[in-house]
């Protein structure tokens, strides 16, 4: 599911990624190397045209692995030990953009973050179809847990500390 249709479908997970992603500007993603090992990243990500999209410079072993086999895991960076900040996770699909008007605006989502932007043809550019997701928040005297995926919808438990 694109990142507008996910967005829609559970924005308590969805608000709490972007709130994330803007605060952060990095994520790890995890891919499966050729050889069937698995990989983990960093990675900037941004959201705009209804995509979540990852960049990554051209050739990097990470967009060569997405080329391979698409399925990947996008995680939040984790900043304590204690979870404070919570921990979120996406699994699905990275899929490969090609189109020039989705690759306009990631060059423009990216200029308006850090007043640059990569050289068309220079970089690999992915948007994230989203199939499940998850957070976790551990460390203020409770436990926070979602989850969400298309079948089940959202679920939602809290454990006291």
């Amino acid at each position: 599911m694109r990142w507008d249709g996910f967005a829609e479908a559970c924005p308590e997970i969805a608000g709490l990624a972007e709130d994330r992603f803007r605060r952060d500007q990095l994520v790890m993603v995890g891919t499966l190397r050729g050889d069937g090992g698995p990989r983990i990243s960093p990675c900037e990500v941004d959201v705009a045209a209804g995509h979540l999209f990852l960049g990554m410079m051209w050739r990097s072993p990470k967009a060569l692995d997405l080329l391979g086999d698409p399925r990947t895991v996008v995680h939040s960076v984790t900043c304590d030990r204690e979870g404070t900040d919570g921990d979120l996770k996406l699994y699905g699909r990275a899929l490969d953009v090609e189109d020039p008007d989705l690759r306009a605006a990631y060059r423009e989502s990216i200029r308006a973050r850090i007043d640059w932007a990569p050289e068309e043809g220079a970089y690999h550019l992915f948007s994230l179809d989203v199939e499940r997701a998850g957070y976790v928040r551990f460390g203020d005297g409770s436990e926070r847990l979602m989850a969400w995926d298309p079948d089940r919808g959202l679920r939602s438990w809290t454990k006291p500390g």
